[in-house]
């Protein structure tokens, strides 16, 4: 991150004005990724989602067997699971996220890459969803990521050293069967932890999710 500050302000080694001010933005694209999770909000979703699902589905069937390897594969002392995800509709996180926390894994961290409205991205940031900053929507390459990038790879680093589950979602309903740009970039940020040894390994958890009418 300080080699990036110093790429994108080159005065920054110099006086202490310089560092505050690009301390000021690493601080600002840090809101944009995520929030502090609020327990109010959880404990009011995990009370309301199952009266949602209950008037949106007949039944939610899991694969017992696969839940199983999935619970013993998080109880693995300092390797986080990171859960790859198809997309099928806007409920899928909501129904994910659920489930993870009523089996007692935690509280996953979301990777969203759809355009949300400044309100609805507060909230979701509040329950878990961590975005892409701003400043990275324009940018074409990973080499012209800059700060933002450099940021988010030490936040992303940061989540998988806590062994926070990651969920990201491959798809963007209802286009299914390719990989988006942004689940690109974040499957990006996992590969460079790995590569750079910020965590020893990662169990990947792929996720099918199907629905006999999607909502």
């Amino acid at each position: 991150v300080q080699d990036a500050a110093s790429s994108w302000d080159p005065g920054s080694r110099g006086g202490e004005g310089s560092r505050r001010c690009w301390k000021d933005e690493i601080c600002q694209i840090l809101r944009e990724i995520q929030a502090p999770l609020s327990p109010l909000l959880l404990r009011l979703c995990h009370w309301l989602l199952p009266k949602l699902l209950t008037r949106l589905f007949l039944g939610v069937r899991l694969h017992r067997g696969q839940l199983e390897m999935v619970l013993r594969a998080a109880r693995t002392p300092k390797v986080p699971l990171v859960f790859l995800c198809s997309h099928q509709s806007p409920v899928d996180g909501l129904l994910l996220s659920f489930m993870l926390l009523s089996q007692g894994i935690g509280v996953p961290r979301v990777m969203v890459g759809a355009q949300t409205s400044p309100r609805l991205r507060s909230l979701l940031q509040r329950l878990g969803g961590i975005f892409l900053p701003s400043g990275m929507a324009q940018t074409r390459s990973d080499q012209d990521e800059g700060l933002p990038g450099a940021v988010l790879d030490a936040y992303v680093q940061e989540v998988l050293r806590s062994c926070q589950p990651l969920v990201l979602f491959l798809e963007e309903p209802p286009t299914s069967l390719q990989l988006t740009d942004p689940a690109q970039r974040w499957l990006l940020r996992v590969l460079r932890a790995l590569r750079d040894r910020a965590v020893p390994d990662v169990l990947i958890v792929p996720v099918g999710i199907a629905y006999d009418v999607a909502p």
